[in-house]
């Protein structure tokens, strides 16, 4: 059985100079045909209810995001521990209901409540940039 640690030396595998020259070569520009098709594969197993398919297709989707970390830690943008502490960072915040003692009872004040963060986040990062 494989774990998410295999994952991530793969992808570092696939990229070395001892890899694939496809996975080398690929940039950001060049993976965005390839996210929109394996996005929408996936869309279309879930409006099949092909579950085998879907768990296949995620995990293209995953593995372009383990691509594109990779890149990016190449180039000194960011890592995938950069990716995976800023989606845990905005789960986090954006669910303050369940994770900061903020309880709505219906799914729409739910939804409400993380319109709002987000709307306030966006404002701050409009703020933020120089």
């Amino acid at each position: 059985m494989y774990t998410f640690d295999d994952l991530v030396n793969i992808t570092n595998k696939l990229r070395s100079n001892e890899g694939c020259p496809w996975d080398r070569e690929q940039t950001y520009e060049s993976l965005k045909k390839c996210l929109t098709e394996e996005c929408g594969e996936v869309l279309g197993a879930i409006d099949h209810e092909d579950m085998e398919n879907l768990c296949e297709e995620l995990g293209d989707v995953l593995f372009l995001v383990m691509l594109y970390s990779q890149i990016a830690k190449e180039k000194g943008d960011f890592s995938f521990d950069d990716v995976v502490k800023g989606i845990c960072e905005k789960m986090v915040r954006r669910h303050p209901h369940v994770f900061g003692g903020e309880n709505p009872g219906l799914q729409q004040e739910g939804q409400a409540l993380w319109d709002a963060i987000k709307k306030q986040e966006k404002a701050r990062q409009k703020c933020e940039k120089p």
